[in-house]
């Protein structure tokens, strides 16, 4: 039992929450960013930038390099930047309603693959309702997102299958901290300054 009576959490991991980037974030490539953690044990921890698009590669154009020609209808959707780590590598964050072998259900709403097999249902119109196709992924070792939580990198708050995967990429930081409750003026990186 936790000190308050109710019983304890076996961990204090943050799989399926959003990790958002502090205004402070140094890092261009994490600075303003939303990141949807499909893991995060003692082993380290695995994401993708909700918030960010490739802009050279179209999701037709992905598709086409894929083999997936003449198959699909047309699409609006982006390639999204999932993150810095093997950026040649896919990953469709989707809605648990469609799952293929291999799909890690993250929640009872959200899943991941990384196999084609979900682009294929996808194409041929059995997909699941909603899904964020990305190149790459954030990753951390063990040990080294808990110490950037500690170090204010990160504000953290549960996730909403809206927020998540719709197309307003442009405010979803801003609307993820007002999630948490916080007036954005009030994020100073100013350490002593009103």
């Amino acid at each position: 039992m936790g000190s308050n009576g109710q019983p304890k959490k076996p961990n204090s991991y943050l799989s399926g929450q959003l990790l958002i980037a502090m205004p402070t974030m140094r890092d261009p490539r994490f600075a303003r960013t939303v990141i949807y953690l499909c893991a995060h044990n003692a082993d380290g921890a695995m994401g993708l930038v909700v918030n960010r698009l490739i802009g050279s590669l179209s999701y037709t154009d992905l598709l086409k390099q894929l083999g997936f020609e003449g198959n699909s209808t047309p699409d609006n959707r982006k390639v999204h930047f999932g993150g810095p780590v093997e950026t040649s590598r896919g990953f469709v964050l989707h809605s648990s309603d469609k799952l293929e072998e291999g799909s890690l259900v993250v929640d009872d709403e959200v899943a991941l693959t990384s196999t084609t097999d979900i682009l294929r249902s996808i194409v041929s119109g059995e997909g699941p309702s909603r899904s964020i196709l990305a190149l790459g992924y954030a990753g951390w070792g063990p040990g080294q997102l808990d110490a950037e939580l500690q170090a204010n990198s990160w504000l953290h708050v549960a996730a909403d299958k809206e927020l998540v995967f719709d197309h307003d990429l442009e405010s979803k930081w801003t609307r993820a901290i007002a999630k948490i409750g916080f007036d954005l003026g009030m994020l100073s990186g100013e350490a002593g300054h009103a």
